[in-house]
C-alpha cells in the first residue's frame, strides 16, 4: 500500500462548504441569522472558516503511526535523543504493523529531513515567530507539512490526521492553529514553495540550503570538499539530494561466521561495493536471522570497506601473530569486522574505547569472535602510544568526528551540528592520530578514518601529525579501497586519501588515509 492510500485510510471525509444541513452564517444573502437561547444573534464577525469536515466527523484520535512520529520528533528536540535509537523502541510501544510501521518511518525521517526547508515553508504561513509556538506544536506542524509536500498522502487526511493528532496528545485549543496554518500550506506544492523561498536569491548556498534543507555552513563545507578531493563542484545538488534520499539498510555477515543466505531469500540485495554485504528495505531487522547472535551487523558499506582496506594492507611484521588495535572502538562494530577478518591468521584484536557503557557494547559486538582473540580495553586512546609504543601491526583511528558524512542516517545531527564544533574536535583528532603513529610497530599501518568530508577532520588533521613524522609514508588509500571492493574500481582516491560518497558510492561519506611506519 502506498503512503497515500494509508493516509486515505486514516483521513476524514472532505465536505464541501455550503453542502446540505449546513447552516448558513449570517453574513451569506438568503441564509437565517442564528440565535442563541437568549436570542442574541451569533457570528456577528462575518463570514466563518469552516473545516472540510463537520465537527461530528473531525479526528479526535491520534493515528498510531502519526504518534510514533511525534513522539520521536519531541525525543528528538526535547532530550537530543537519536532517532534511529527512539524510533524502533516507539514502533514497538505502538504495535505497528509492517506498513504503519513504514509510514511512521518515512514520517519521522522525511519530517526531521527536511526541517531547514519546511520551518521556512511555515515561516510564511504562521503570524509569529516560530521559536514562540509551543515546541509540540511545531514538531506536529513539521509532521503535517511533510505529508502535504513530501508523501503521497491526500490533503484532506494529512489534515484531518494531524488536527486530530493534536487535539488528542495537545489540546483542542492548538488544534485550530495547527489546521489553519496547514491549510496555507497545502495551497502550494513543494516546488511552489521552494519557487517562492528563492525568489529573488543569487547566493547558491543559500538557494542550495532552502532547496535541498541543510544549514548553509554545510552546504558551504560539502562544496569546499567536492573541491578539496577532487571532484565536481557542480555536484553538489546530487549529493545534497542523496542526503535526502531514505538510505537502505546496509547488512554485513561476518567472515567465516554469517551468512546472507536467508535475508537474500527474504528480498535483500546483494551488496555492490562491499564484500559478504547487503542491501534491505523489508522492515524489522530485528526478526532477521544473525541479528540476534551479531554474526549478522548493520553496518554502512562504507564503514565495511575502511576496515577491509587496512586488514588487507600489506604490513612488515616481526613475525607471528599480528597485534590489531582500534583505538576508538564504540560500539564495536568495525572492531567486530577486523576481528573476523583476522581470524585465519590467529590476530589478536584491542579494542580501546574510554565510555564504560560504550566497553560494554563492544564486547556486545564481539561476542561471535573466540575470547582469546580479542581483549576490550577501558581507556583514553591518547595514552596508547605513550604506554604501549610500538606494539601494534595495525592500527585504526575512527576519530570522533562532526559525522557529516552520515547525514541521510542520522538527520537530525544537520541541525545539532555546529562550526564550532569542528575547532572543539581538532584537538582530540590531532592527539588520537599522534597516539596511533606511537603505538603502531616499524612496518604497521595507521588507517585514519572519519564519518565526515569535511578538509578540517581529514586532510589537514592527517597533515598536521606527519609534519613532523619523517619516518611515516603516504600508502594509496584509493587503491587499497579499489582491492577489496566488488564490482569495479570506486575512483575514491585523490592524491594518496580516499573519500566515498553517497551520490556516488552508495555509502556515508568516508575517510581514508593509511599511513606505513617505515621499518
Amino acid at each position: 500500500m502506498t503512503e497515500g492510500s494509508r493516509g486515505s485510510r486514516n483521513g476524514g471525509r472532505p465536505r464541501a462548504s455550503g453542502a446540505a444541513g449546513t447552516p448558513k452564517s449570517s453574513g451569506q444573502q438568503g441564509g437565517p441569522r442564528r440565535r442563541d437561547e437568549q436570542g442574541r444573534e451569533r457570528n456577528r464577525g462575518g463570514q466563518r472558516q469552516f473545516s472540510d469536515a463537520a465537527p461530528s466527523q473531525r479526528t479526535r484520535r491520534a493515528d498510531p503511526a502519526r504518534l510514533v512520529a511525534f513522539e520521536v520528533l519531541r525525543a528528538v528536540a526535547a532530550d537530543d535523543a537519536y532517532a534511529n535509537l527512539v524510533l524502533p523502541t516507539s514502533i514497538r510501544k505502538h504495535r505497528l504493523d509492517r506498513r504503519d510501521a513504514g509510514f511512521a518511518t518515512e514520517l519521522t525521517y522525511g519530517a526531521l529531513r527536511g526541517q531547514g526547508t519546511y520551518d521556512a515553508v511555515l515561516s510564511r504561513c504562521v503570524d509569529r515567530p516560530l521559536d514562540r509556538l509551543d515546541p509540540a506544536v511545531l514538531d506536529a506542524l513539521r509532521i503535517g507539512v511533510h505529508q502535504l509536500l513530501g508523501m503521497r498522502v491526500p490533503a484532506h487526511a494529512a489534515l484531518d490526521q494531524t488536527v486530530g493528532l493534536v487535539r488528542a496528545v495537545i489540546g483542542a485549543g492548538p488544534s485550530s492553529l495547527v489546521n489553519a496554518v496547514l491549510r496555507k500550506v497545502s495551497a502550494r506544492d513543494l516546488q511552489g514553495w521552494i519557487d517562492e523561498l528563492i525568489d529573488g536569491l543569487t547566493d547558491p548556498v543559500a538557494i542550495a540550503s532552502l532547496t535541498h534543507s541543510h544549514p548553509e555552513w554545510i552546504v558551504r563545507a560539502f562544496r569546499q570538499a567536492l573541491v578539496a578531493h577532487g571532484r565536481d563542484v557542480a555536484e553538489l545538488d546530487e549529493l545534497l539530494a542523496a542526503d535526502n534520499a531514505a538510505p537502505l539498510v546496509h547488512l554485513v555477515a561476518l567472515p567465516g561466521l554469517g551468512t546472507l543466505e536467508q535475508v537474500l531469500d527474504d528480498g535483500a540485495e546483494p551488496g555492490r561495493v562491499a564484500p559478504d554485504s547487503a542491501y534491505y528495505a523489508g522492515g524489522d531487522i530485528g526478526r532477521l536471522p544473525g541479528i540476534g547472535t551479531g554474526t549478522l551487523r548493520v553496518q554502512d558499506s562504507g564503514s565495511q570497506l575502511v576496515a577491509r582496506a587496512l586488514a588487507a594492507v600489506a604490513v612488515d611484521s616481526a613475525g607471528g601473530p599480528e597485534r590489531w588495535l582500534d583505538l576508538c572502538a564504540g560500539p564495536g562494530g568495525k572492531t567486530a569486522l577486523l576481528s573476523a577478518l583476522g581470524q585465519d591468521t590467529g590476530v589478536h584484536v584491542v579494542a580501546n574505547e574510554p565510555i564504560p557503557h560504550r566497553a560494554q557494547l563492544v564486547r556486545q559486538a564481539l561476542r561471535p569472535l573466540p575470547e582469546d582473540s580479542w581483549t576490550v580495553r577501558v581507556g583514553d586512546g591518547r595514552e596508547v602510544g605513550r604506554d604501549e609504543p610500538g606494539s601494534y601491526d595495525r592500527v585504526l583511528v575512527d576519530a570522533p568526528c562532526t559525522g557529516l558524512g552520515a547525514l541521510r542516517r542520522r538527520p537530525e545531527s544537520r541541525w545539532r551540528r555546529r562550526p564550532v564544533d569542528l575547532v572543539e574536535l581538532a584537538p582530540l583528532q590531532r592527539e588520537l592520530l599522534t597516539s596511533a603513529l606511537d603505538a603502531v610497530a616499524p612496518g604497521g599501518v595507521v588507517a585514519y578514518v572519519t564519518c565526515s568530508p569535511h578538509h578540517a577532520e581529514t586532510d589537514v588533521v592527517v597533515d598536521d601529525c606527519l609534519r613532523k613524522r619523517p619516518e611515516f609514508e603516504r600508502l594509496d588509500a584509493g587503491a587499497a579501497l579499489d582491492a577489496v571492493s566488488i564490482g569495479g574500481p570506486l575512483n575514491a582516491g585523490h592524491g594518496t586519501s580516499a573519500q566515498l560518497w553517497p551520490h556516488v558510492h552508495g555509502t556515508d561519506a568516508m575517510y581514508l588515509a593509511l599511513l606505513r611506519k617505515t621499518a
